[in-house]
């Protein structure tokens, strides 16, 4: 049964209560501000970092150590582009700052973003220990390759300690985003905020 398009002209009547209620209600818009850091931006982030971290596992077959560096190469330069423009959209936003301040957010946000990056090569070692754990606790597990490829929990760890790192250099919005992302894909909810040491290993983690 085909729908009754003289039904429609109730339409234009409910978007005026809805806009109505963007004047009434507050708290619940983003009006007339600069812009937030983007989701899909920092998603793509984190999977370029998860790439950079365990090469070959994700996004591109045929590496080898001919051809790594260039390929590195190419992600942290993309990384620092798209971290930059990010990190400083959350900064100029946590400052409250009108978008024609004279403040250079991105600056200030390029200056975060390379410490960050520059934390990724002994990140990389600390995160060779939590697949040892992992592993070493698993009488299942078959191998290294098992648990990079196929874990919830290597993935949530290997997400906090990115969100971690950038939590500690006082990087707004950007830490949370990131935790509530492997929150959805894992179940496994760690705070951004909460340090954890070597040898970390979350079996069975759903609802942790």
């Amino acid at each position: 049964m085909a729908s009754d398009f003289r039904l429609k002209e109730r339409l234009p009547r409910l978007t005026e209560r809805l806009v109505d209620t963007y004047a009434m209600i507050e708290g619940m818009n983003h009006l007339d501000h600069c812009p937030l850091p983007k989701y899909d931006e920092v998603i793509r982030a984190v999977q370029d970092l998860k790439e950079i971290l365990y090469p070959g596992y994700r996004q591109r077959e045929g590496l080898h150590h001919g051809n790594i560096g260039y390929y590195v190469g190419d992600l942290v330069d993309r990384l620092h582009d798209l971290l930059t423009k990010q990190v400083g959209r959350a900064l100029r936003h946590e400052a409250g700052a009108d978008c024609d301040e004279d403040v250079d957010y991105e600056a200030l946000g390029q200056a975060k973003v390379l410490e960050f990056l520059d934390r990724l090569p002994e990140l990389r070692e600390i995160l060779s220990t939590d697949v040892k754990a992992a592993y070493a606790g698993d009488p299942a597990c078959k191998g290294p390759a098992e648990v990079i490829f196929c874990y919830p929990g290597l993935e949530a760890i290997t997400v906090h300690r990115l969100a971690h790192e950038l939590y500690k250099l006082d990087i707004p919005f950007i830490p949370r985003m990131m935790a509530e992302w492997a929150h959805g894909r894992t179940g496994i909810d760690i705070h951004p905020g909460a340090t954890i040491g070597r040898y970390f290993f979350i079996d069975h983690g759903t609802g942790v």
